[in-house]
């Protein structure tokens, strides 16, 4: 049986110590379709009491390199959500409106409803990640203690991270789980995935050049995530790092870890109290009587 705790990423020293292509005893999609449409199925139901309750919110975070596959875990781990109580967020290069203010404020004004479950496409996690792989990406943010060597400054980084963190602790002291998932794909099959989109012409609309270019940042962007991972896992919201190479496998992991977040909530209906009970009592007289 599937043990989520194995994926934390705080019983891991590196990530590269995370095979990208674990699959456990399972040999292929049709192994997991059975147990995996299970986990849909308790999926739907967890939503739906805490859409009734509506007193605990999801925070679903995806970070990943890109070619992952975060709009699939999109597509198909919530496939059972009903949309009314579930919204998603994708951030792209920030707005000059989003610019003029702190990091973090695009993300936060994002945040779900208690009762709903929201999912950040990328977060304000880039903003120490592809802010440190860019330094011109702090020039634009216009910090009144900007230099030309900020981002070498890992006193500042570290301020960042300690931000984020208390954030996130903030969140949770307001009724929020957050469940943070690093898609760990590797470089390999990125690059099948590159290829597949140029060659197949219904995956053309996929393919942006800019993705080729961030690649050959790789090194980098492992070195960031390694940073980023060991200064923001914390007990409330521990990071899980997710074998990404087989989309199949990857999608059964994590909608496990969302089921298991949700009921580890103990979620039940709204009890009705005596005086609503009266009221549908005599609703369903004058309805009968009709």
């Amino acid at each position: 049986m599937m043990d989520t705790k194995n994926f934390l990423f705080r019983q891991k020293e590196k990530i590269n110590e995370f095979a990208t292509d674990y699959s456990e005893h399972y040999t292929s999609k049709r192994d997991t379709q059975s147990e995996f449409q299970e986990q849909i199925e308790r999926l739907r139901q967890q939503q739906s009491m805490l859409y009734a309750q509506a007193k605990h919110g999801i925070l679903i975070i995806l970070q990943a390199m890109d070619a992952a596959g975060k709009d699939g875990v999109i597509k198909h781990v919530m496939s059972g959500v009903n949309p009314q109580g579930c919204q998603v967020t994708s951030f792209k290069a920030p707005s000059k409106e989003e610019l003029a203010h702190d990091f973090m404020w695009r993300c936060m004004k994002a945040m779900p409803e208690r009762g709903n479950i929201g999912i950040f496409n990328r977060s304000y996690y880039e903003e120490v990640l592809i802010a440190r792989i860019h330094p011109g990406l702090l020039a634009s943010q216009n910090l009144p203690f900007y230099n030309r060597k900020l981002h070498e400054d890992e006193k500042f980084w570290k301020t960042r991270y300690n931000d984020i963190v208390n954030i996130e602790k903030y969140f949770m002291n307001n009724g929020y789980t957050i469940v943070k998932l690093f898609l760990n794909v590797s470089s390999q099959e990125q690059k099948r995935r590159f290829l597949s989109r140029i060659d197949n012409k219904t995956k053309n609309w996929k393919f942006e050049m800019g993705d080729v270019t961030e690649r050959q940042h790789w090194d980098k962007y492992q070195k960031a995530y390694q940073i980023m991972l060991e200064n923001t896992d914390h007990e409330g919201a521990p990071w899980y790092v997710i074998p990404a190479d087989k989309k199949w496998y990857m999608r059964l992991v994590i909608s496990k870890i969302i089921v298991e977040k949700l009921e580890s909530l103990k979620l039940a209906y709204p009890t009705v109290g005596k005086h609503r009970m009266d009221d549908i009592t005599n609703a369903r007289l004058i309805l009968l009587n009709e």
